[in-house]
């Protein structure tokens, strides 16, 4: 596991995650995510943030081979807190964050797109929420920001994934550019905004958070105490170890 931040002269803080094969995180991979964001939040010489990955898609949620290796709830509290505290984070970034999509963007990977401010993404992106296949809730907080809701609603329930392109026709997705350019288009959005006053961006990133209708850390914490139901009842550990057993992620 894997994140690095290279600050750019242009004052674009670029967050890249690496973690194969598929860039699923661990506990610990959440929050040091977390911490990478904050920190180039807090940084005066950053006025923007990408966040982007490595590998074959930007981000495939929770390690859950790790939650199934070990014991007791340990994993599952952890992965759930990781996740909170990393989605917070691209929301609580002090200057505006551009989310980078390829490939897929899966479970944790709607809860940092969604709470991005910016969403630029390839032309092979997709985005899903397979939660109900894996006997988890979440991240439907941040899908509703992608998508509008009765669409919500049909991907929850279905676990069906919708491109790039539909995220575009909805206003989502600023920009669908090829994979080789994504990068490119990424930087150029964040170069645009870090070359505003930096006080000035700063409050205007503070000023929408604070009329945003939801407030997407409660509405968040509400819909995991569901994922810490079905565990009890034991719906979590079947469809997990049923995931596990096929050899998916």
């Amino acid at each position: 596991m894997g994140v690095s931040t290279t600050t750019h002269e242009s004052g674009v803080a670029e967050i890249v995650v690496a973690a194969p094969p598929v860039n699923a995180l661990t506990v610990a991979g959440w929050h040091e995510l977390a911490d990478a964001l904050l920190a180039a939040g807090r940084d005066p010489r950053v006025g923007a943030v990408v966040l982007r990955a490595e590998g074959r898609g930007f981000n495939a949620g929770v390690d859950i081979k790790e939650m199934q290796r070990t014991d007791g709830h340990t994993a599952l509290v952890g992965a759930n807190r990781g996740c909170f505290a990393a989605f917070a984070a691209v929301y609580d970034c002090e200057v505006p964050v551009v989310a980078a999509v390829h490939g897929y963007c899966l479970g944790g990977g709607i809860g940092l797109a969604g709470n991005a401010d910016v969403v630029v993404a390839s032309e092979d992106a997709y985005f899903g929420l397979p939660e109900v296949d894996r006997g988890a809730l979440g991240a439907a907080t941040h899908l509703a920001r992608l998508v509008p809701q009765h669409l919500m609603r049909a991907m929850v329930y279905t676990c069906r994934n919708v491109t790039a392109d539909e995220l575009h026709r909805h206003g989502s997705v600023l920009e669908v550019v090829p994979p080789e350019e994504l990068r490119g288009a990424a930087m150029r959005v964040a170069e645009n905004i870090a070359a505003k006053d930096r006080y000035v961006i700063r409050r205007a990133k503070e000023s929408l958070n604070g009329i945003d209708p939801v407030d997407v850390k409660r509405s968040y914490r509400f819909e995991q105490g569901f994922t810490f139901e079905l565990n009890l009842v034991g719906a979590g550990d079947r469809a997990r170890d049923d995931f596990v057993a096929k050899g998916a992620g």
